[in-house]
C-alpha cells in the first residue's frame, strides 16, 4: 500500500499529526524492526529502503508481505489484538524507517474522533490487498502470480533476492527459476 498516494483519501493535516508523533530512525540492512514472539506495538512506514514481514514453517522462511517506498509494513497479527507475534519484520536493505506507536495512534484518534474515518479507509486499502493475494493463490497460477507481480511491482524483481521472491509467491525457487526462463 502506498501511503503518499493516500492524500486523496486522508486530509492532510491528519498526515501532518501522524507525522509529529513519528520518530525517524535508519537501520542496517537485516535489521529486524519486530521480532516474532514478542507483541509488536509499532507501525512503520518505509522512508527509504525495503522491509519484508515473514514467518518460519517447517524450518522454512516465508515472505508474506514486502513493503518500500511509502508503504506501511508491521506485524499485523499482534499490533490491534496485542497478542505475540509469529512474523518477524526484516529490513532487507539500509533503510530509513517512520515509526508510530499504536497507542500513540489511538491516542491520536481519541483526540480527534473525526479522523477514525480516515484510518478505516486504510485499514479497508490494506483488507483488499491482502484479499487480491488471497485470490491470486486460490485462483492464479505460479506463472500468472509472477507476471502480476513483475506488472505490478516491477521493483521488486530487482531488489528482492529470488528466494524471498519465490517465498512470496508461494513456489519453490526452482519453479520460480523456470518461470523466469520460459518465453
Amino acid at each position: 500500500m502506498d501511503f503518499l498516494k493516500l492524500d486523496n483519501l486522508v486530509p492532510l493535516d491528519l498526515i501532518s499529526k501522524i507525522f509529529e508523533r513519528m520518530e525517524l530512525n535508519n537501520y542496517a540492512k537485516n535489521h529486524l524492526l519486530h521480532e516474532r514472539g514478542a507483541i509488536c506495538e509499532h507501525i512503520y512506514l518505509i522512508q527509504k529502503g525495503l522491509a519484508r514481514t515473514f514467518f518460519y514453517k517447517d524450518g522454512k522462511d516465508i515472505t508474506v508481505h514486502l513493503a518500500s517506498e511509502g508503504e506501511i509494513i508491521t506485524a499485523v497479527d499482534s499490533i490491534i489484538s496485542l497478542k505475540k507475534s509469529r512474523y518477524n519484520v526484516e529490513l532487507l536493505e539500509d533503510s530509513e524507517v517512520f515509526s508510530i506507536s499504536y497507542a500513540d495512534l489511538q491516542h491520536l484518534l481519541s483526540q480527534h474522533p473525526e479522523y477514525e474515518k480516515y484510518v478505516r479507509l486504510v485499514l479497508e486499502r490494506m483488507y483488499t490487498e491482502g484479499a487480491d493475494r488471497i485470490e491470486e493463490f486460490l485462483f492464479f497460477s505460479a506463472k500468472e502470480r509472477y507476471n502480476n507481480l513483475v506488472k505490478t511491482r516491477p521493483q521488486l524483481i530487482q531488489r528482492v533476492n529470488l528466494g524471498h521472491i519465490a517465498s512470496y509467491l508461494g513456489m519453490t525457487q526452482e519453479t520460480l527459476s523456470r518461470i523466469r526462463k520460459a518465453p
